[in-house]
Parts: C-alpha cells; structure tokens; sequence
C-alpha cells in the first residue's frame, strides 16, 4: 500500500486546483462558514454537514444551517446522506425549495449509526441501491449534484462493482476519501487504492484524507494534473489560513495566522455569547472553535483554554495568546 505520505513529494509550487473545505458535524455549521470566509478565504466551495430524514422529517437544527439568508457571501453546497430514494427525494425536494441547484451525495460518512441504515460508507456494499440514487438525479437535470465516498465499508475492493455505474452517471464531480469505512479515521489513507480509483473513474476526481500542509496541495496537485480539487477538513479546522496561503503560495508567519485566528475568535465569541446566555452553553460551543488547534499552539495554553469552565477562567487564558 502507498501511503500518502510516501506519494507527497515536494515540487514546484503550483495552485490551479480548487480548494474544498469538508464538512464536520459539530463545528463547520453556519457562522463558522461564514466567518472562516470573512477572514481566510481561499476555498472555492464550503459543504453543509449532512441532512439526514430522521423521524418523519428534517429536523430543524438542520434546516437553519442551510438556511440561503444564514450562507450569505459563501459558495455553499447542501449535502445529503441517504439510503434509498424515498428519502433522497424528501431531501432533494426540501434543499431545492430553499433555491440551491447544486447537492452533495454523502457515500463516506463512517459512523455505525448511519452505516447500520445503508447511509454513507454503508450503502457502498450495495450498488443497485446506489445505481438506484444516481438514476434519480438524472430526472432533476435543473441541480448539479455531486458525490463523496470511500473505498468501500468492508472492503477497499467494494468501488470496483461500482465502476460503470459511476462512469455513466450524470455526477459532476466525485470527492474520493481512500479510507474504507471500518477504519473512522484511524491509519493512513490508501494513495494506491486512490490511483486506481482517479484512473478508473471518468468523473471528474476530488482528493479527500489528511491534508493539512501547502507542501501537500501543491505536490497533489502536480503529480495528478486531472485532478479537479483537494477537499479539506480537519487540516483546515487547525490551520483556517490553510486554503488562503495555498492560493497566495505564501506560508504565513506564526504571528500572522495568530492575528487572524484571534480575529475569527472575536466574531466567534460575540455570536455565541449573544445566541446563549448561560457559561456553559457558550463554552461548550466556542471550544469546539478550539478543538483542533492543540498542534498549531502552546499545550499549555490549549488545555487552559479547553479545561475552562466559566467564562472568566476562559478569557483568562485566551488573553495569555
């Protein structure tokens, strides 16, 4: 197996492929999108978490974070995750009534909760059932849909039944995260499965696993020329500048990314403070803002900052930044 860090390779630099930012339940809703735009930018196109039918209907949380008036001044595409076309056509009808001619198929998601239910990874198994989805899509020519999958939920073999349904599908374009889905997010993404899958696919390809420096966007994007875009999650959520140095190929200084994660804190900050009025409501919010910046500072601080349980012990530590 190659894996992805032996595939990177550093070349010249190089940024005409667009630039995705991956959904995260949790922490990329609406006002993260939004300010993450404000005050980084360089990401061609932000993705919803996924919107589920769950008990008769769409739940309301989700709704709002799709919202046209909530995503003003970001690209955005809905994304989907469902298991037959019953359910696809209840989320397809709801996200274009709200005005969206673009959606995202969620064939990845790896949580055994949805799985279980033929959703993300767990319909991958089942190709007439995905055949079924992309036959679908074909009967709303108005919306450009996408899709992103995995390997396969068992198996990285399982794409390979999925091949000439896929190739003759009206999709515009397909994220590949080479990971199956047993694995969650544990050891390292399948760069050989990967190639199989971007030589075998005619849709156009989007990378999708562990990236999280310039050095790796720039050698994706030479060594795979056909390669439509890179999509980034967690890397991003660490590093917001991620995206905007890629397109300046300039790497920013320490104190320069700072400044602008203080920045997006700020506008944070004043939005959770006004939507909740009790301490821990606030905290439990605004450290998911800080989550997975524990790499890109002092332990010490992070830890201060996520063990804080009141808000004064809170600004106290954000002031040592």
């Amino acid at each position: 197996m190659i894996s992805f860090h032996s595939f990177i390779r550093i070349f010249a630099n190089r940024m005409d492929t667009q630039l995705h930012f991956a959904p995260l339940q949790g922490y990329t809703d609406f006002e993260y999108r939004k300010i993450h735009a404000r005050h980084c930018g360089g990401v061609d196109t932000y993705y919803t978490p996924f919107i589920r039918w769950e008990k008769g209907g769409i739940r309301d949380k989700d709704i709002k974070d799709v919202l046209p008036e909530n995503n003003e001044g970001v690209h955005l595409v809905p994304q989907i995750i469902c298991s037959d076309t019953d359910e696809f056509n209840r989320l397809a009808d709801a996200v274009q009534e709200l005005g969206y001619g673009e959606m995202d198929l969620n064939m990845g998601c790896p949580a055994p909760m949805q799985t279980k239910l033929m959703r993300g990874s767990g319909i991958l198994p089942h190709p007439i059932r995905v055949q079924a989805l992309l036959k679908e899509m074909e009967r709303r020519p108005e919306v450009h849909f996408s899709a992103k999958m995995r390997l396969g939920l068992d198996s990285k073999e399982e794409w390979r039944e999925l091949t000439d349904i896929l190739n003759s599908s009206s999709l515009k374009h397909l994220t590949i995260h080479p990971r199956i889905g047993k694995q969650m997010y544990k050891g390292e993404v399948d760069m050989e499965a990967f190639l199989e899958v971007y030589n075998a696919i005619r849709v156009p390809i989007i990378y999708n696993g562990d990236v999280t420096s310039m050095e790796q966007v720039s050698s994706l994007s030479e060594r795979l020329p056909n390669l439509l875009g890179i999509m980034m999650g967690r890397g991003l959520l660490a590093r917001p500048t991620l995206a905007r140095e890629c397109i300046q190929k300039k790497e920013m200084s320490t104190g320069e990314r700072t400044e602008i994660l203080m920045q997006m804190h700020e506008d944070m900050l004043d939005y959770c403070t006004r939507k909740y009025k009790v301490d821990s409501q606030i905290l439990m919010h605004i450290h998911a803002f800080w989550e997975y910046q524990e790499s890109q500072m002092e332990r010490k601080i992070w830890k201060k900052i996520m063990k804080a349980g009141n808000m004064k012990n809170y600004l106290e530590a954000i002031r040592k930044l």
